[in-house]
């Protein structure tokens, strides 16, 4: 079984006493509402409205443009404006619906309905769950109702409810826990009941004790749910380090936990799911910690997807002074922002703001050979000789170091006495990869439609040569 922990890691300051006293508070954001259709793995969605068109919150304005993609819920009612491109937190332009608010948060029909999940089948579950845009909120954004259907599910045993939240600084899941625990319990009850022989895990590093304590409780008659304690330990929450923790089974980038018999889904989408299928609410909503020394008064909002995030950070009491460095998720993982002018999406978990950037001060020096970055690294991999491929633009090289593995989580360049930026070069590295086989794919189909088209040509021109001949006869 589990070992409570896993190699590598490291311990940063998690600067989460800043916010995680803070009771979640709701946020009604005036004017324009942005709506990216790209806001998951997988295909971006398709428009499903026009300019001019009046929305309900809770409508779905954008429909899955494929088997791995997600609808988009408008969050407000109002009118749709434009469909255009806009800035998004990953700094890309992304086709977007924009809704002008007006304010009076009219829903569909049926918003909010209770729904007895237990007198539902295992196929209509899945359905509400696609239909309410639901996707993993711990960041990756892969759509849940995907998740929810492996090729074999009497082959899954364990179920993990990931409420780790081993980023520094964010708290919105633990505030979750605190204050909906139910609603937690209830989404693993739902999806436990599409998978017969699994166990339920809802596991919680061992610095959030009071969490811990209430899901004890509130689970201690739960035979197929157990709340597991697992050492505090930066990337614990990374599905592969988790799974490995709790269950001792190993996952590389080749297979799917399913392929090892595991699901994971984080706190907060568990709740979505509770919220979609018993509460009739598809995903209007994200919850955010703003928070870091140059906001005045950090917290955590449950704010509609769309809100722009200047609103937020004014909900918080704006800046204390203007802040250096903006980011967008944890310091681990997170993107640096270069404006507010930005929409909360699904991927949405946090803004930070600090005084001073400690990063970007720290000067580059060569590299000392130290090895620290390869004793933090929780996938054991070789960020010294990785990044010398990288220096190189030595893809194979890369390759044949298992560079494909890296999760991308920060330690090594935490840990970095030389302060490389070896996660950026791991980063960029990764892009090229895929920018290769997409362009390899690319290749291969249009090589793929030439030779069927030739024989097309051929079998027509047989075709027609034979209709000649018994002409000529």
């Amino acid at each position: 079984m589990g070992v409570s922990t896993f190699k590598g890691g490291v311990h940063p300051y998690d600067g989460k006493e800043l916010a995680m006293d803070k009771a979640i508070v709701d946020l009604r954001p005036e004017g324009l509402m942005v709506y990216p259709l790209s806001q998951h793995i997988g295909a971006p969605a398709k428009a499903l409205v026009g300019k001019g068109d009046r929305v309900l919150m809770g409508q779905k304005i954008a429909e899955a443009a494929g088997f791995i993609s997600a609808p988009v819920i408008s969050s407000v009612s109002g009118t749709v404006k434009s469909i255009e491109k806009k800035l998004t937190v990953g700094g890309s332009m992304v086709e977007s619906i924009v809704v002008e608010n007006d304010q009076e948060y009219e829903t569909i029909p049926g918003f909010g309905e209770k729904r007895d999940y237990t007198k539902l089948s295992k196929e209509e579950i899945v359905q509400i769950v696609k239909d309410a845009g639901i996707v993993g909120l711990g960041g990756a954004g892969f759509p849940t109702s995907v998740k929810l259907c492996p090729k074999n599910p009497e082959k899954i045993d364990f179920f993990l409810a990931n409420a780790v939240e081993c980023e520094p600084y964010l708290t919105s899941d633990y505030r979750d826990m605190l204050e909906m625990p139910e609603k937690l319990i209830g989404g693993l009850k739902i999806v436990l009941s599409l998978f017969p022989n699994a166990k339920g895990k809802i596991c919680i590093e061992d610095n959030k004790p009071e969490a811990i304590r209430i899901l004890t409780e509130l689970t201690k008659n739960e035979e197929r749910i157990e709340v597991i304690s697992l050492r505090t330990r930066y990337p614990q929450g990374g599905e592969r380090q988790l799974i490995y923790a709790v269950t001792g089974r190993k996952i590389n980038f080749s297979i799917l936990p399913a392929d090892a018999g595991v699901l994971v889904n984080n706190t907060d989408t568990l709740i979505a799911v509770f919220e979609a299928v018993c509460e009739s609410k598809p995903l209007v909503r994200r919850i955010l910690t703003v928070t870091g020394d140059a906001v005045v008064r950090p917290g955590n909002f449950r704010v509609p997807l769309g809100t722009n995030y200047q609103q937020l950070i004014d909900a918080a009491g704006g800046f204390t002074e203007d802040p250096e460095k903006v980011i967008s998720g944890g310091p681990m993982m997170g993107m640096s922002l270069f404006t507010l002018d930005v929409p909360v999406t699904k991927n949405s978990s946090s803004i930070l703001a600090f005084k001073e950037d400690q990063v970007s001060k720290e000067p580059v020096t060569p590299c000392i050979n130290c090895g620290r970055c390869a004793a933090a690294c929780p996938t054991n991999l070789m960020p010294v000789m990785m990044m010398k491929a990288v220096l190189q633009k030595d893809i194979d090289r890369f390759k044949a170091l298992y560079g494909t593995e890296c999760i991308e989580c920060g330690c090594c360049a935490y840990v970095c006495p030389a302060k490389r930026p070896l996660t950026q070069g791991f980063k960029e590295m990764k892009r090229r990869i895929k920018a290769e086989l997409a362009r390899k794919a690319e290749t291969e189909r249009k090589a793929e439609a030439e030779k069927k088209a030739e024989a097309e040509k051929k079998a027509e021109a047989e075709k027609k040569a034979e209709a000649e001949k018994k002409g000529g006869e």
